[in-house]
């Protein structure tokens, strides 16, 4: 049977043990988390900022020209209250194909297309 002291230490080992093993397992998960963002970056194309800068003003661009204003682009639903108000009772965007099509547009244009090797 052991003393109290060899007891005690066999403790403060145990605990320093799993205070590495902890410390280990935090630097893994960094290391993995880490190597899964490169994994899933490999095949994207690098950009420079200016580049990046420019499909963001791109974007800005087809967003501003695209007409929110225009009252088709909007499925609308109305129904009278109880106090006999006319009210809107739903309203829904509909052209999103629409300005999804601006912004690809817009962005395509900074870019070259690459042709792919025929096999």
């Amino acid at each position: 049977m052991k003393t109290k002291k060899e007891l005690e230490q066999s403790v403060m080992m145990l605990e320093d043990a799993l205070q590495t093993s902890k410390s280990n397992a935090t630097e893994y998960q960094t290391d993995l988390d880490i190597a899964n963002k490169q994994l899933a970056d490999i095949n994207k194309p690098v950009l420079t900022s200016l580049q990046l800068d420019e499909v963001q003003e791109a974007i800005e661009y087809a967003v501003g020209d695209f007409d929110f204003s225009d009252l088709d682009n909007y499925d609308k639903d109305f129904e009278l209250d109880y106090d006999g108000r006319v009210q809107l009772s739903s309203f829904d965007f509909t052209n999103a194909q629409d300005l999804i099509e601006m912004i690809v547009e817009k962005v395509h244009k900074l870019f070259v297309e690459a042709k792919e090797l025929e096999s």
